[in-house]
């Protein structure tokens, strides 16, 4: 079967249901809306010399008010990368407003994008950053500058995602103004003063030219972003060489959705090579810890060697975020459910568990060293990079559901749902729901009694309405966790699901008011370490569990039989199933959940197992 032809539903064609993500989602939208908009733009007022001279003033001579007054951290006018985190709030913001219809977000969107138009016009009609020209400038003669591209890029791409999602015109023109002065400038360097100036983090500023591009099919646009190809990356990946060992993983993950994008756009085959050359070396040949992330101290581990790199600064969270997105763009252009796999490993044990389940807030780090902490970020005085990528994560629980094609639909993700899409032309409804899943019953206390213990399974039923009687193929993943085979019921009558291969449940019939059952058996599994098998980590189905303890402590027993090892602890209160485990015959006792529910508490993920 082709899956060439597979696309991303949109932000409006997919509803979150009620349950975890939702939950996320809710938090990401009341910290995006609780932040003042004239704090938002503080670095690009004053960059304009619009800002208030007074708070100026106050803040170089060392003002340390640090209320709600201004941002801080990496938003502090005296920071190099100042201004950065206003594009990432631009891109939630816009995509918030398209899939919820928010009109309260939707007004300080529109409010912000006019306060940059109004820095455009102070600075001369083309300029439009929270930082000066001359650190580009200062960036291409060798002088040390921290990642002036990568600022200019999150204000690039916020602006456009405002067009692309919120369709507010006023900012693809502040995005086609802006252009003007990169191509004015990029055109008196030559080819190695570009390839010297993109050796500095350049973040997406390839991607946003394609994008640019794709949007207006200007020729200039495509100059630009063939400008900003990074051969010295681009060409040893296509070689096959090992260049990521060692190199700063976020750096290069922005640059590889160039490429995706330049495929996109062009259809030039050679973009679509990088993307797949460039996940082989990264994850296929690499390998992953057990929660999906692969880096240490920012940088790509060597492949499947991780024993060493465990610590303090596992799995920065720009890395796991920017990963499924390239995860989702080589699933549509090959139909692999690998990559699927990958991208609910890191859903749950990445972007949720990065993300403080009460507050909203980011680790920027996801520690895997014995005795580990979270440290979280706080509303307005850290802005980290993943500060960043932490608020249009969690804009993008909808993206990953559902994949459509003329005659068939993709459920990609298991998540409570309504999914509207269109097949040969007919409207169609999905939606996906769970059995004994949910996060309780409307009413606690009266809720049904279910199974006498927590179920060993996800019990999912999703229901297909279409306009009028049509016939087409509906593929349901199955997902790298299971414990057994799966058991589906269309209509209450059973189908067979043996088609391991292909990695999906296939399902082709006339669809018209339908009801599907489908059991995913799940159970607890172990993930060793490569180059350490005997140190293992537990997992509940996707999620990975954290023992709450403070350093690594062996258990003995069969590795292989992890059933033996743990065993379900307080699962259970009113209407809902709790999801926590514990040891038993070990000489410590230690009580386990799954790492995106961790908050404070200290917490091991690997163990190492010996013959008991």
């Amino acid at each position: 079967m082709e899956y060439d032809s597979l696309t991303s539903t949109g932000p409006s064609d997919v509803t979150l249901g009620p349950g975890l993500f939702r939950d996320r989602a809710d938090l990401n939208r009341r910290y995006l809306l609780g932040l003042d908009t004239h704090n938002l733009l503080q670095n690009h007022y004053l960059e304009a010399g619009m800002g208030s001279m007074r708070q100026m003033r106050n803040t170089m001579l060392g003002d340390t008010d640090h209320g709600d007054s201004r941002h801080w951290g990496w938003e502090s006018p005296t920071c190099q990368v100042r201004g950065h985190f206003l594009g990432h709030w631009m891109s939630a913001a816009a995509r918030t407003v398209a899939a919820t219809g928010d009109k309260e977000l939707a007004v300080k969107l529109d409010a912000v994008i006019d306060g940059l138009s109004a820095c455009q016009e102070r600075n001369g009609g083309e300029w439009v950053f929270s930082i000066p020209e001359k650190y580009l400038h200062w960036t291409a003669a060798g002088r040390p500058t921290w990642a002036p591209h990568y600022v200019v890029h999150k204000t690039l791409m916020g602006l456009i995602d405002a067009y692309r999602y919120a369709g507010i015109d006023t900012a693809l023109g502040i995005t086609v103004n802006a252009a003007k002065w990169f191509t004015r400038w990029t055109v008196t360097l030559s080819d190695d003063q570009m390839a010297d100036l993109l050796d500095v983090e350049t973040g997406g500023m390839m991607e946003a030219w394609a994008d640019l591009y794709g949007i207006t099919g200007d020729p200039e646009h495509r100059a630009l972003m063939d400008r900003y190809v990074r051969t010295r990356l681009f060409d040893p990946l296509l070689e096959g060489r090992d260049v990521l060992t060692n190199m700063h993983a976020n750096t290069t993950i922005p640059e590889v959705h160039g490429a995706c994008r330049a495929y996109e756009v062009t259809g030039d085959e050679k973009w679509l090579e990088i993307a797949r050359s460039y996940w082989a070396s990264a994850v296929r040949e690499r390998g992953f810890f057990c929660t999906g992330g692969q880096t240490s101290g920012e940088i790509w581990t060597p492949p499947n060697e991780f024993t060493a790199r465990r610590g303090d600064k596992n799995q920065e969270h720009c890395t796991v975020y920017n990963m499924i997105r390239l995860a989702d763009f080589l699933f549509r252009n090959s139909g692999d459910p690998d990559y699927l796999d990958y991208i609910e490993r890191n859903l749950y044990n990445g972007i949720l568990a990065q993300q403080h389940p009460r507050t909203g807030m980011i680790t920027y780090f996801l520690p895997l060293e014995g005795g580990a902490e979270k440290r979280w970020g706080s509303p307005t005085d850290d802005f980290w990079c993943c500060h960043g990528t932490l608020v249009q994560a969690h804009t993008l629980h909808n993206a990953y559901i559902a994949y459509s094609a003329p005659d068939r639909l993709v459920v990609a993700q298991y998540i409570p749902s309504t999914v509207h899409a269109e097949i040969s032309g007919v409207p169609v409804r999905i939606t996906i729901t769970f059995d004994e899943m949910a996060k309780g019953a409307a009413d606690d206390n009266s809720s049904a009694a279910g199974s006498r213990h927590r179920p060993g399974c996800w019990s999912v039923r999703i229901e297909v309405q279409c306009d009028r009687e049509i016939e087409w193929t509906l593929l349901l993943r199955r997902p790298w966790w299971l414990t057994g085979d799966p058991t589906v019921k269309v209509n209450g009558s059973s189908i067979r699901s043996d088609d391991r291969k292909s990695g999906f449940i296939t399902i082709r019939r006339m669809w018209h008011r339908d009801a599907i059952h489908v059991i995913l058996p799940k159970g607890l599994t172990v993930s060793p370490i490569p180059d350490e098998p005997d140190t293992v980590a537990f997992l509940d189905g996707p999620c990975v569990l954290a023992g709450m303890c403070d350093r690594e402590i062996t258990l003995f027993g069969n590795k292989d039989r992890p059933d033996e090892l743990l065993v379900p602890d307080n699962e259970r209160q009113w209407g809902q199933w709790l999801s926590g485990y514990r040891t038993v015959g070990q000489p410590y006792s230690i009580r386990f959940k799954p790492l995106h529910e961790i908050i404070d508490e200290p917490y091991t993920v690997y163990f190492p197992i010996r013959e008991g």
